[in-house]
């Protein structure tokens, strides 16, 4: 079920100028001989580990059995080891937080809050976790490089090496220029698809202590994720 022809034009605009942004820069490596898939990690790791960092998103989750299509967009901020905050604006607010540790998932409009093992909810790379200690990418997958239809960036495939359901490949997208994901497509065995665009990166911010931890408001209804 789609929404809004309005709210698709807004996304597809929104890449559209997202990736214009790039172009005037990766000009300067048209002549840049192509790195190999170890050098790419390399840098990938290098631009990431011990940083914090904050950006924009636009979601598209896709059920293929039902030809269902969602569209999510909002704020993500990540501090280095494995502490993330996705604050969900559209359509409508949710916040997903994980110290590292535990994890814990408001819906205001619910009242409810769900709560679990951070390392059980995102194993094997689920929610882009791997985003918060970026040498999880080497550690947990088979990793290949595919050829790219967009010559601004380099295109991952990572393979699970621990085989869920849930998580069947993940394809990245990371720009030449800067080394930077700014595109993550995870597919699960059956063939549904999970679409996060990344714009307007901030890299070594401060990100308070508070962004990472969650107090559950008082009368919420509160359910175990790992039950």
């Amino acid at each position: 079920m789609h929404k809004s022809k309005a709210l698709s034009n807004r996304i597809l605009l929104t890449s559209f100028l997202f990736l214009i942004s790039f172009i005037a820069v990766t000009f300067s490596y048209a002549g840049e001989s192509e790195l190999t898939l170890e050098q790419i990690l390399d840098r990938v790791e290098q631009h990431y580990t011990g940083k914090s960092f904050q950006a924009e998103f636009i979601q598209e989750s896709t059920i293929k059995a039902m030809e269902i299509v969602d569209y999510a967009s909002g704020k993500i901020f990540v501090r280095y080891p494995g502490m993330m905050r996705w604050e969900y604006e559209k359509p409508e607010a949710q916040i997903i937080i994980t110290d590292g540790h535990k994890l814990w998932i408001h819906r205001p409009a619910d009242n409810q809050v769900l709560t679990g093992s951070a390392p059980a909810f995102f194993g094997n790379g689920k929610g882009a976790s791997f985003l918060s200690d970026i040498k999880l990418v080497r550690q947990k997958f088979k990793i290949s490089l595919d050829d790219s239809k967009e010559s601004l960036f380099y295109e991952l495939n990572l393979q699970p090496l621990e085989k869920k359901l849930d998580v069947a490949d993940i394809r990245l997208s990371i720009t030449k220029n800067t080394f930077t994901v700014v595109r993550i497509i995870t597919y699960n065995t059956y063939g549904d698809e999970n679409r996060i665009e990344f714009a307007n990166h901030q890299f070594n911010v401060k990100l308070n202590d508070s962004l990472f931890s969650f107090e559950i408001p008082p009368g919420s209804d509160v359910l175990q994720l790992d039950e």
